[in-house]
């Protein structure tokens, strides 16, 4: 029976990033918690203490608040490494440690607000805009219900999407939709709301806020951020604050979706390297498997390089003072989500062929399997209107209406 992940297997570039190396060095913590992670719906405690030991959350965060302001390269790398060993954590370090990104784009006040006692502290989301957020004098006030808050129970503050209501909280038309950011004490989690088949272990909870004031300076128009013009407002020049939102923030849950995928394939070749089947052959000398196991391993690799090229021409780009286009911000989403179904689609065919023993609850094999799935749930992973909307600009044609807010 496998129990646990070679940890010596490297996936990375021979170069591997200082930030790989911290996840590697906690990777045993990662592993020993995942069966806790996952009975308790939430991360454990040693998850957590795994993670903030790694200081993976840290990677986008600015330099003036603890932290790295590192090159989104290395935040996936690490998330892939962590997911490797536990989807969830993975899961959850790729959803939460894009937030201290986003906030080096609001008001300075905010960073000091959510980091001055304490730079360790974790923002939740989601962006969904699920909440009106009726205009009054200095701000906001804001009421919704939100789905799929990953890691929320360890997080102090979180992001929510809103869209603009007036004065009595009926929505404005057209309105505008914004990302604001609450304290903890503002919003309440419903504990019983996270029952699922995968990624049990990213306790991605619902979120009800009633009646909570947001200060103005604690909300930033959806549009500034996708456009990638949010932190030159606030004075930040760094490149890695200048990325659209469309490019950044599905950076971390792909790679989540990619390190589970490396990880059920680092358990499938322990397995087969000992198996012998009902009719006494060994595993490893049936060249159908091998087969299986090399074109399997070829997709995984090809998404990892897929997802990391993209982000990375990206960076590049706007490095050299060039912005993106609209068709290349679409170009490298469409490749991000085919990255993400190919890792899928590579996993259920190892584990198609890793026998019965695969569907037992005491093989990590199939929660990475399950975990995998749900992954692919998030609707980041949603190919049709991105995959249409890049088909249209590929060709030159101007997008519709129905497609100019895909993204």
């Amino acid at each position: 029976m496998v129990q646990a992940l070679d940890h010596e297997t490297e996936w990375s570039d021979p170069a591997m990033s200082d930030a790989v190396r911290r996840v590697d060095a906690v990777a045993d913590e990662l592993v020993a918690a995942a069966d806790e992670t996952e009975r308790l719906g939430k991360l454990s405690d040693r998850s957590v203490r795994a993670v903030k030991d790694s200081g993976v959350m840290r990677l986008l965060q600015p330099e003036e608040h603890g932290g790295y302001a590192a090159h989104p390269r290395d935040f996936a790398e690490a998330v892939m490494a962590t997911a490797r060993r536990c989807g969830a954590t993975g899961w959850v370090t790729g959803v939460v440690g894009v937030h201290p990104w986003e906030i080096a784009m609001l008001d300075p006040r905010v960073g000091q607000e959510v980091w001055g006692d304490d730079q360790d502290t974790w923002v939740a989301s989601p962006y969904t805009p699920a909440g009106i957020a009726a205009r009054v004098d200095g701000g906001y006030v804001l009421n919704g219900r939100w789905q799929f808050s990953s890691g929320t129970d360890h997080a102090d503050w979180v992001f929510l999407g809103a869209l603009t209501g007036d004065a009595t909280g009926k929505m404005e038309m057209p309105p505008t939709f914004l990302h604001v950011i609450l304290p903890r004490s503002d919003y309440q989690i419903v504990d019983d709301s996270w029952n699922v088949v995968g990624l049990s272990g990213s306790g991605s909870k619902d979120i009800v806020v009633q009646d909570a004031f947001i200060p103005e300076y604690r909300a930033v128009p959806h549009e500034d951020v996708a456009a990638g013009i949010a932190a030159e407002r606030v004075g930040r020049t760094e490149t890695l604050y200048k990325l659209p939102f469309p490019v950044l923030f599905p950076l971390g849950i792909t790679a989540a979706v990619v390190g589970i995928a490396e990880g059920a394939l680092a358990l499938h070749l322990e397995y087969q390297r000992e198996r012998v089947n009902v009719a006494g052959a060994r595993m490893r000398e049936d060249p159908y498997s091998l087969f299986a196991i090399s074109e399997a391993a070829a997709d995984i690799s090809a998404s990892r390089s897929q997802l990391l090229d993209g982000v990375t021409q990206a960076f590049d780009q706007i490095e050299a003072g060039r912005p993106l286009s609209r068709q290349q911000t679409m170009r490298i989403r469409r490749n991000q989500i085919r990255s993400a179904w190919r890792a899928v689609t590579a996993v259920d065919e190892i584990f198609a062929r890793s026998g019965g023993t695969a569907g037992r609850l005491e093989n990590p094999l199939q929660r990475f399997w399950r975990d995998a799935h749900m992954g692919l749930q998030h609707y980041i992973h949603t190919p049709g209107p991105v995959f249409h909307a890049s088909a249209l600009l590929e060709m030159g044609v101007e997008l519709p209406e129905s497609l100019r807010g895909a993204s």
